[in-house]
């Protein structure tokens, strides 16, 4: 099973610049990436989608940034929160004609 571990936004920060600034010493941003994470103390992989987000975020990556996928996502949510208020007056809507219909039928 699966745990989600969080990291605070300084280390993150940390590990990421610590990448960057000691790729040129490794072979690879890769061994970079797997040498500091084991400092760490969280997977490479991890490490390495930290990594490439800021990468994003710093525009020497193609993709999107941070407040661009924030952004996103409350978009997202909001649509679903509207979609959830249509559906619930849509069926009051039609709830109240039928009761009206109904009422109607009744005199």
């Amino acid at each position: 099973m699966k745990s989600a571990r969080k990291y605070s936004p300084e280390v993150r920060q940390r590990a990421v610049r610590m990448v960057l600034e000691h790729q040129d010493e490794h072979e690879s941003q890769w061994a970079a990436i797997n040498s500091i994470a084991a400092k760490i103390g969280c997977t490479a992989e991890t490490l390495r989608r930290w990594v490439r987000q800021a990468e994003r975020d710093t525009g020497r990556r193609e993709g999107q940034t941070t407040p661009e996928r924030e952004r996103i996502k409350a978009l997202e949510r909001e649509v679903r929160e509207l979609r959830q208020a249509n559906e619930i007056l849509r069926k009051a809507s039609a709830y109240f004609a039928q009761a009206e219909l109904d009422r109607r039928f009744k005199r």
